[in-house]
């Protein structure tokens, strides 16, 4: 899996001070106007999650091989950026930033929030009412630790991947979440995955790349 991008490191302006963020941009003229740019959110920073993070830098590639522009950035107190952990409060404010930032770069063009772990709880609750966000993606949703009812006010259509031994996530409360949504939602389990999909990253790839170019007609 190969694709063509310009990538930039940058610092957006947050709530707090600069966050921290790489932006890539396909570098084929003819996809210049995208049909969709994406915001992915890294797991829990107090325990080494930055946007760095494997799942994160999969799901960046994945987005990237259809010509999705990308954008990974460091929640506050991660990385270089500026603040402290905010326990998934003030991060809130993060992720808007993130999405106003990328909607500044391609005007007109909608949003798609995903997020890993932390990074799922706090982007998708943002996601879920950003007028920009028309599609949501959660990776190894923690519902053992976090609650996630709020995705019961959203009828965006949203992507699930989740390993069947997820350590933080009971697959049978997943299923049971994903069924009781309402809108369009797909639930792909990667069996024998845990939390961090250990040696499973080529289904995770598979699973975000095949429900995208379904929903958008990309090829891959």
């Amino acid at each position: 899996m190969t694709a063509s991008h310009d990538s930039r490191n940058l610092f957006l302006e947050g709530p707090v001070g600069r966050l921290e963020a790489i932006l890539w941009t396909p570098s084929d003229p003819a996809r210049h106007r995208p049909a969709i740019a994406a915001v992915v959110c890294h797991p829990h920073p107090l325990f080494g999650g930055t946007m760095h993070n494997k799942v994160v830098y999969q799901t960046a590639k994945s987005l990237d091989v259809l010509g999705i522009p990308v954008l990974r950035y460091n929640f506050r107190g991660a990385g270089l950026s500026a603040g402290e952990h905010d326990r998934g409060v003030g991060e809130q404010g993060d992720v808007r930033a993130a999405l106003d930032f990328l909607g500044t770069q391609f005007p007109g063009v909608p949003l798609l929030l995903a997020g890993f772990s932390f990074g799922a709880w706090v982007g998708l609750r943002v996601g879920c009412e950003h007028p920009r966000v028309s599609h949501l993606i959660g990776l190894g949703i923690p519902v053992n630790r976090s609650d996630f009812s709020f995705l019961n006010q959203s009828n965006k259509p949203k992507l699930f991947v989740h390993g069947s031994e997820d350590e933080y996530g009971a697959i049978g409360k997943v299923k049971l979440l994903v069924s009781s949504l309402p809108g369009e939602n797909h639930l792909v389990v990667v069996e024998g995955a845990d939390h961090f999909f250990a040696g499973k990253l080529n289904e995770l790839d598979a699973g975000i790349r095949n429900w995208l170019s379904e929903v958008f007609r990309l090829r891959h």
